[in-house]
């Protein structure tokens, strides 16, 4: 940062701690300080000689990382889990383990997951004002056919008042069942499987092969990927363009 001045929520979401947006809300909330005083003021401008605390722990920037990796059936991707289960963070390496999921997947989905500690990348991609397409790779119990798949379309309540969508193609027909390629604009919990139950097809594996411009290309099951600086300013671009 030299002597440049900054904005404050920007130099948090450097620090990775959050995003700009949720450095607003901490700023609001009287729990910023700015060498010992408590800020309030949205905008305020910063250098480098000033040491920022929030909830009176120092926060100073760091590196950004982002990687690709592809999620193994089994696992949650939360860093902490009260009821003990198997996430992640168990098996990713160390010198990743800072970094914090875009969006979830399910404990027994596999697929594409992009991690970083850009918080406000993080806000960016899974803003639900930001319409990121991703794409599943999904095999259901049975024959779906294409009254299923316009059910689907047109929006299936999973929860009461919560309306469902999902673009779905018929792949192939494996057997009895039926794989399909699935693009959902929404982030509903265990949306895909929600609404395939309520049509009686229950879900056997689930992939989600892409999002947005990233996919799972030269990843295998538990790899990960570092994503280089040339392709997160083309993601950040694409996001732009989406807004």
């Amino acid at each position: 940062m030299k002597n440049q001045k900054v904005r404050l929520n920007k130099y948090i979401a450097s620090t990775g701690y959050c995003s700009r947006r949720k450095a607003d809300e901490l700023i609001a909330e009287g729990k910023v300080k700015v060498n010992g005083v408590v800020v309030n003021e949205l905008g305020f401008l910063i250098c480098n000689k000033d040491k920022v605390f929030i909830d009176n722990k120092l926060i100073k920037p760091q590196e950004l990382t982002y990687i690709r990796y592809y999620k193994p059936a089994g696992y949650i991707t939360t860093m902490d889990d009260e009821k003990d289960r198997k996430t992640i963070y168990d098996i990713l390496p160390d010198e990743v383990k800072h970094l914090k999921p875009v969006g979830r997947l399910d404990k027994d989905s596999t697929g594409l997951l992009i991690l970083t500690n850009d918080g406000d990348f993080i806000n960016d991609f899974a803003h639900p004002s930001v319409k990121v397409p991703k794409v599943y790779r999904v095999c259901a119990q049975g024959k779906l056919n294409l009254n299923d798949l316009a059910l689907m379309e047109k929006g299936i309540e999973i929860e009461k008042g919560q309306i469902a969508y999902a673009f779905a193609g018929i792949v192939d027909f494996e057997g009895k069942n039926t794989v399909l390629e699935m693009v959902l604009y929404q982030g509903l919990n265990r949306q895909i499987r929600k609404m395939l139950d309520i049509l009686g097809h229950s879900v056997i594996s689930l992939k989600r092969i892409s999002m947005g411009p990233v996919d799972l290309t030269g990843l295998k099951k538990g790899q990960f990927k570092y994503i280089k600086p040339k392709q997160i300013q083309e993601i950040k671009n694409y996001l732009k363009k989406l807004n």
